[in-house]
């Protein structure tokens, strides 16, 4: 009989997949309960504030005065943020966590990624049949359609180029995985194939050869000045 999980495994993963990049880090120390900057990730998706306060400075980073490329280009950022540390953890680890808008906390930072905390360090240990229907219950209804949402209500940008934002971040979220730790690529193969099939991301694009993939929107950012079109973009190949 296997052991269930302690707290301190889901602390260990955490702190091993956070070696893959900033977007991968998170915590799930209980010792931050003491720091009082931290907010759910709920409050994200229902104060203005914060996040129009975001997208100003990602207009400002920029230098574009283009609510909807900034607005497109935070929400990428924070979608890449909420998706690569769990996609990770799912992979490599074969562990999910609770990840909820009420127990996922994030807190500001004067510059890169915002730091992320699991109030609730219980690892949730799937069967692995069972793990990448989990890894999409705690990702994309919860985290990627309501920040859409929450975006939306602050600027006039596609749902459809969101959609592509959301799925270019998972999609690069699990190569990075299958390119760092190549024993698992499969697994983070399967991960981010059941999250593109999902309501909220399906028909965002196509995967062509190997991890690459086409998106079926663009996220905007060849209108800053002097940008030009991702990799995965719709736009690339084009005059």
């Amino acid at each position: 009989m296997v052991d269930a999980p302690s707290t301190s495994d889901l602390r260990a993963a955490l702190d091993d997949v956070a070696l893959l990049g900033p977007f991968y880090a998170a915590t799930a120390n209980p010792a931050e309960v003491v720091d009082d900057s931290w907010r759910p990730l709920r409050a994200l998706y229902t104060d203005p504030e914060p996040l129009a306060t975001r997208i100003d400075q990602v207009a400002v980073a920029l230098g574009t005065e283009d609510q909807r490329v900034a607005a497109s280009i935070t929400y990428q950022g924070l979608a890449a943020r909420l998706v690569s540390p769990l996609i990770a953890l799912a992979a490599v680890h074969g562990l999910t966590a609770t990840w909820s808008p009420d127990t996922l906390h994030w807190r500001r930072a004067v510059t890169g990624p915002w730091p992320l905390w699991e109030s609730d360090e219980r690892p949730r240990a799937p069967l692995a049949v069972e793990l990448p229907d989990a890894v999409a219950e705690a990702l994309v209804e919860p985290h990627l359609v309501a920040l859409a949402v929450a975006v939306r209500a602050q600027v006039a940008v596609s749902e459809r180029t969101l959609r592509g934002n959301a799925a270019s971040a998972v999609v690069a979220a699990g190569r990075l995985v299958a390119r760092s730790r190549p024993g698992y690529s499969s697994a983070a193969w399967i991960v981010v194939r059941h999250l593109l099939g999902t309501d909220g991301l399906a028909d965002s694009g196509v995967f062509t050869t190997g991890w690459g993939f086409r998106r079926r929107s663009c996220c905007l950012y060849y209108r800053v000045p002097g940008g030009g079109v991702c990799g995965d973009c719709v736009l690339t190949g084009r005059q």
